[in-house]
């Protein structure tokens, strides 16, 4: 066993990745990652007790940086990730001497994660001792890792607002507190399941912020008919999910003769008003993430992710010196632009001026998409909304958010959206959507079959829609109202959606195509019995059980 990652929902054999990942990380990114996040540990030992006591100028940034890269599929660069543990262990040298000068006793000071050094030859024995499989017990373990993962969701989140200068200093504290308490061995397995939930907590504080700065940036997502065909010009295709990037990356090619063009979690950017105004924003090219291969290739253009999910391209790919990355992302070969400075737009003349060398995009598909439903352009339809509630015309709603992925079992997904009753809706966010937004669903008086909320943070869209239904049914629990969740799966963004929904009170989640390989028997039984989460099984018969 050379790594162990279990983090996403591919990990190999369901158990969990010892050669390679799925993802196509190799063991030393993965092993790096490990080390990484412990490092983190350790500023976090130091760094939540300068702040008990009061002070100020500390890592917060950093913290959330890191845990956002070591997200699945976001930074495959091992030179990139040593970089930030050098710089990380910098940081945590310096908020040591703070808390020895100051006579501050932190919590768990003397752990190892408090004072390793990093050795390059000796990274790899290290991480082994350090990795998930460092903790012993198995349901301790399990707890913990679910902890992380929400925390690196979280994270993702936190990082986003922040780009668009929004902030809660809780969310800070609150990353800290997770990552030290992975560190602590008196916890039980109920204080543990209590942190678990109070990260769900954060996670909704998170996505509240990101969906205030996004709107108060932005605008509110409206119904738009966003175009899947092609311009006659050279094109820029920007993945990920980051709209700091996209404003920027829009001003800059205006004029330019370059097209922009979204692609998987961006699809979204269409349906805010700001990015309306821009003539040579054409649409969105190609689907989820995991066909990127083939749809690189035929876009012609250069693509820059600004966040999560690059797969690595084939060793028979062309399109591989086309590729550009940015923020949290990364991988050996591709040109990483520089993050902003000194309050400055990020510079992207060297992707744009790539872009002109290029041919135009190869037309793979015609027609539109319609998205654009977030909470506030449904409660603008709340009274239809209403009315086709009670009088029948809908009978349920079905959140089918979350994650796309490679594996033949997701078709599941799409086979269970063709099979739904004309009287239901499906409420969509996250790149799930593509198993079914683009199937002849129809609507109902008016209302798209398919309402699309937009990215996997505008879950949190769907949980306000939620808790409005409730009140404007005057109902006693979220769980009374006719929607049922059979929610898709694949890394950690999901894992705080998830968390999120159980801290609104949400039960009877089905999750799949698989559970996930961090949560231990025991742990899967505790979810199961507080909150009903179940697995999907065959449609036809999930389709009997969510209708009756």
């Amino acid at each position: 066993m050379s790594m162990f990652c279990f983090q996403c929902q591919e990990a190999a054999k369901g158990t969990g990745c010892t050669i390679k990942g799925v993802c196509g990380k190799s063991e030393d990114v993965a092993n790096l990652q490990d080390l990484l996040v412990y490092t983190l540990k350790g500023i976090a030992v130091f760094s939540q007790a300068l702040r008990a006591a009061g002070q100020t100028n500390l890592p917060d940034r950093f913290l959330v940086e890191g845990m956002f890269i070591t997200i699945t599929n976001a930074n495959f660069d091992p030179e990139a990730i040593s970089k930030k543990i050098s710089a990380g262990l910098k940081i945590r040298n310096g908020l040591k001497i703070r808390v020895e000068e100051l006579g501050i006793t932190p919590e768990f000071g003397n752990t190892d994660a408090a004072t390793w050094h990093a050795e390059p030859i000796f990274y790899d024995l290290k991480a082994q001792k350090i990795g998930v499989l460092a903790t012993e017990n198995e349901d301790v373990r399990s707890l913990r890792e679910l902890l992380i993962y929400g925390l690196k969701g979280m994270a993702a989140y936190t990082e986003h607002a922040h780009n668009l200068g929004f902030e809660d200093s809780s969310l800070f504290a609150f990353l800290e507190k997770g990552l030290v308490a992975t560190l602590n061995d008196n916890l039980s397995a109920d204080e543990l399941v209590g942190l678990v939930m109070e990260c769900g907590k954060f996670g909704v504080t998170a996505m509240a912020l990101l969906d205030k700065a996004n709107t108060t940036k932005y605008g509110n997502p409206e119904i738009t008919r966003v175009n899947i065909g092609v311009g006659t010009r050279p094109g820029i295709l920007i993945s990920g999910h980051d709209l700091k990037d996209m404003e920027e990356l829009l001003a800059q090619t205006e004029g330019t003769g370059v097209d922009v063009y979204t692609h998987s979690e961006m699809l979204p950017a269409n349906y805010y008003p700001a990015f309306k105004k821009y003539s040579h924003f054409i649409g969105n090219y190609g689907n989820a993430w995991w066909k990127q291969n083939e749809e690189f290739e035929s876009f012609n253009g250069p693509i820059l992710f600004t966040t999560n999910c690059i797969v690595p391209p084939k060793s028979t790919s062309t399109y591989a010196n086309r590729v550009y990355t940015t923020g949290a992302s990364g991988h050996p070969g591709f040109v990483h632009i520089a993050d902003r400075e000194d309050g400055k737009a990020k510079d992207f003349s060297a992707i744009i001026e790539h872009a002109k060398k290029c041919a135009p995009p190869v037309e793979i598909e015609k027609g539109e998409i319609v998205g654009g439903f977030a909470h506030a352009q449904v409660f603008a339809l709340a009274d239809k909304v209403v009315d086709a509630v009670k009088s029948g015309a809908i009978r349920k709603f079905f959140v089918m958010a979350g994650c796309d992925g490679r594996l033949k079992s997701r078709d599941y997904y799409t086979d269970f959206a063709a099979q739904l009753p004309n009287d239901t809706v499906i409420l969509t966010a996250g790149c799930a959507k593509y198993r079914y937004n683009k199937l002849p669903l129809g609507d109902i008086g008016g209302i798209p079959r398919v309402l699309d909320a937009g990215q996997c943070n505008d879950s949190y869209s769907l949980a306000v829609i939620a808790l409005k239904l409730k009140e404007v049914f005057e109902l006693n629990d979220i769980n009374e109202l006719p929607i049922a969740y059979n929610i898709a799966w694949y890394e950690q963004k999901a894992v705080i959606v998830l968390l999120a929904l159980l801290y609104l009170g949400v039960k009877k989640i089905h999750l799949g195509p698989t559970l996930p390989a961090f949560l231990s028997p025991n742990v899967a039984k505790v979810l199961v019995d507080t909150f009903g989460i179940a697995g999907i099984g065959s449609v036809d018969d999930d389709m009997k059980m969510f209708l009756n």
